[in-house]
């Protein structure tokens, strides 16, 4: 599988977590709004069109601007960029969800390229947006059985060390990205030295991807 993510593709757009620190949003909102599917910002939408795309031999993220197994997202839609993905197979694509419950409703139709992927931010229970719980998820991608699990810690915010390690050596992940926000969204997050700590322990059993590691805001 290829490490790097080489291309975005997004034939769903559009999230209702509403999380405080959605770069996605902002951008549906503002400087892409002349684009026809934002044309209405971030509102979930089927973009039909881009279902025709094929890849060859690239490590594609499929739906960054939105969350393609959203509870509100119909299942048709997800059938559907599922079909599409089987016209590319020398490609591998990357899902991110909030809600990886819905992973499961799936699995007897899953091309083998795919790479599963939640946001678990922390191991703590933090109010920044409408999505399932960390611990929901963390339970969700546990009980997955699928071979190539992926967590991502962007934005990380602050954790408690041996719990959230347990947490993630429980998913069995292929590959743990760890970043912090973007912008300064005055999150709770945890010192450099704590971060480092965390992936040099998560290194000994998964391969840790950095992302934008900085010093927290004060």
């Amino acid at each position: 599988m290829l490490d790097e993510i080489t291309k975005t593709w997004n034939p769903v757009i559009g999230c209702l977590h509403n999380c405080s620190y959605c770069w996605a949003r902002g951008l549906a909102e503002t400087r892409l709004t002349h684009i026809e599917k934002y044309k209405d910002g971030f509102k979930p939408k089927l973009a039909e069109y881009e279902l025709s795309k094929r890849f060859r031999k690239k490590y594609v993220f499929a739906v960054d601007m939105g969350d393609l197994f959203g509870d509100w997202v119909p299942k048709e839609w997800i059938l559907k960029v599922l079909d599409a993905i089987k016209n590319s197979p020398s490609s591998y694509f990357l899902f991110l969800t909030k809600n990886p419950k819905r992973y499961s409703e799936f699995l007897d139709v899953y091309p083998e390229n795919l790479v599963l992927g939640a946001t678990i931010e922390t191991n703590r229970e933090y109010k920044v947006s409408n999505a399932p719980s960390t611990h929901e998820r963390y339970k969700s991608m546990v009980d997955l059985s699928y071979p190539t699990k992926l967590v991502s810690i962007e934005p990380i915010i602050d954790f408690d060390l041996e719990e959230f390690v347990k947490w993630i050596k429980d998913i069995q992940p292929i590959q743990v990205h760890v970043g912090y926000a973007n912008y300064n969204h005055h999150l709770p997050e945890p010192s450099l030295s704590k971060t480092r700590n965390l992936m040099a322990l998560l290194s000994q059993f998964t391969k840790v991807k950095t992302l934008r590691i900085r010093e927290k805001y004060d």
